[in-house]
């Protein structure tokens, strides 16, 4: 179990090693933006936080619905919630993302 654990969490970071900030083209783990990252069975939440408190909502939207749709992709994972923090768009964000659907469940 620890090892298909370990596993997971390896997948999880190389995946979201690939994305980048679409201002600045620079991966999030390099930016270290992931605050935490909590692995319950098939569910995993994410805390992050943008590169500034303002940066275009656009961006943060696209960071955030990024890191949901390809951490879903990801086999062994069923559901994925984000909590973005430290950005006035912060509560929208997530209340878009998390509403977003599993296409694996459709």
């Amino acid at each position: 179990m620890a090892q298909e654990s370990q596993q997971l969490r390896r997948m999880i970071f190389d995946e979201l090693t690939k994305i980048v900030d679409p201002e600045i083209n620079v991966s999030i783990m390099e930016l270290e933006l992931i605050d935490n990252i909590d692995i319950n069975g098939s569910d995993v939440k994410i805390d992050l936080h943008l590169t500034s408190p303002f940066c275009p909502a656009i961006f943060g939207f696209k960071i955030a619905q990024d890191v949901h749709d390809n951490l879903l992709k990801i086999d062994g994972i069923d559901d994925v919630k984000l909590n973005v923090s430290n950005h006035f768009m912060a509560e929208a964000i997530n209340n878009q993302v998390n509403a977003s659907k599993n296409p694996k469940k459709h």
